[in-house]
């Protein structure tokens, strides 16, 4: 077995560096794939020099990896190489024709990464919310012999191979690895989010605080949703006091807001109604597939007064028209228009930074909820709580913190860590890190969960 160690690491941002026992070298790329590229270049480029193939460890934002690279660029996994040091390997790949540089291979038989870091915290907490019906009593009729015989027919279903990381390398050269933990994790994700349920969902997005995330929140939720699960999802911006969700989104080819809806209600709740007439209401998002009602921030409260009723008539029409509706929400807590949207929730999330106020204003809200009623206790008690790294110099004790203090207030906590593409301007899913898209999954799939 080779003696030379590398510790390769890969960031988040798409740079990577290694470190000998005599030197560190950064790498300056931009993507996880050309970053494994470049690692295997110069882990090959020390096996050359040293005569001998080097160890590799590499840490990814997803887990780690301990690889055995030769000279002429092979690479094994080293538990591996040393139950079968004859065993063959691969050699890595070059760019593919699109630019994108592949990224190299290792061996069939690579076991599942191990010191995995979640892109996204998930804690156990209080029950969810009871099911909607409660399931059917057991029957004391005798089975019948159709029901006792096992059916012919197998509903099994093949697990595809791995597509990414250095697993993911192996699957595009032609060879069927099976998917590391991690990866599992994110198909189970995928496939919560991109189911669909009988009958409409809505998800209120809550905090009693501004500047905690409610918006980014609904908008990233209202994402993943509509891009894993099809169209039919809503964006709606319940606020009286200039609530920014349609700053942070894409403006369709007119200027309507919920002002311009509400007098069209009876309108678009008639049978001769169709789905496209709410085009001329509703801000299409073009890459991330949900719609936005948005609110009017530019003009004072008492100018766009909304009440309990207003909002029960909107919600008619978007459950008509949406599968899934997300409702960003304003800071009072005492509004009609806020308390009507909690009577309609399914769901409800609680965002928060990692700001002490923030999280303080989530925590009261739950205890509030929990004494107003019943229905309302249960939403609090089936609550997910989205905790985002708004400020790029909370530590990861800052994160935990309140992480964990929700986690005996919500059903399940996740984290997302800290992204430049939500601090400012429109929001598109697609300009985040990847690390923040896992954690936007993770959470979509925690509140899917409770649907």
């Amino acid at each position: 077995m080779p003696d030379t160690t590398i510790i390769a690491t890969i960031s988040v941002d798409g740079s990577a560096t290694l470190q000998t026992a005599d030197s560190t070298e950064t790498v300056p790329t931009t993507r996880s794939e050309d970053a494994r590229r470049e690692i295997v270049v110069r882990a090959a480029q020390h096996a050359a020099q040293g005569g001998a193939p080097v160890r590799v460890l590499v840490t990814e934002p997803d887990g780690a990896s301990r690889l055995v690279v030769a000279a002429d660029g092979s690479v094994t996994d080293a538990e591996e190489a040393a139950a079968a040091p004859s065993a063959p390997v691969a050699s890595a790949t070059p760019a593919s024709e699109d630019g994108d540089a592949a990224a190299p291979a290792a061996t069939p038989a690579m076991a599942d990464r191990d010191a995995a870091v979640p892109a996204a915290t998930s804690l156990p907490a209080a029950q969810p919310v009871a099911q909607r019906t409660a399931p059917p009593a057991a029957s004391t009729r005798p089975s019948t012999r159709r029901e006792e015989r096992p059916s012919f027919l197998k509903h099994e279903q093949a697990e595809q191979p791995a597509t990414k990381g250095w697993r993911g390398a192996l699957t595009r050269m032609g060879m069927r690895v099976p998917p590391n933990a991690h990866e599992r994790a994110e198909r189970e994700d995928l496939h919560a989010v991109s189911q669909h349920w009988a009958g409409p969902r809505t998800i209120a997005v809550v905090n009693g605080k501004g500047g905690a995330g409610k918006t980014p929140t609904t908008i990233n939720l209202a994402a993943v949703f509509a891009r894993n699960g099809g169209a039919g999802v809503l964006a709606w911006d319940n606020n009286q006091t200039r609530g920014t969700l349609g700053w942070r989104t894409e403006q369709g080819p007119h200027e309507s807001t919920l002002l311009e809806l509400l007098p069209q209600t009876g309108m678009l709740l008639g049978t001769g109604a169709q789905s496209a007439d709410l085009a001329r209401y509703v801000h299409h998002q073009t890459a991330d597939k949900y719609d936005v009602l948005r609110s009017k921030p530019a003009v004072l409260a008492n100018e766009q007064r909304i009440t309990a009723d207003d909002v029960s008539r909107i919600h008619s029409v978007a459950a008509k028209y949406y599968r899934l509706i997300v409702i960003d929400s304003g800071n009072d807590e005492t509004d009609p228009l806020w308390l009507q949207m909690i009577d309609h929730a399914d769901q409800l999330v609680v965002a928060t930074t990692t700001r002490d106020d923030h999280a303080e204003a989530g925590a009261l809200l739950l205890e509030a909820l929990a004494d107003r009623d019943e229905r309302s206790a249960a939403l609090a008690r089936g609550a997910v709580a989205v905790v985002t790294q708004a400020d790029p110099k909370a530590t990861d004790a800052d994160i935990r913190h309140v992480a964990d203090g929700f986690g005996a207030l919500a059903r399940e906590v996740v984290t997302i860590p800290f992204d430049p593409a939500l601090v400012d301007g429109v929001i598109t899913f697609d300009a985040l890190r990847d690390a923040t898209q896992r954690a936007w999954l993770a959470a979509a799939a925690a509140i899917a969960r409770g649907l």
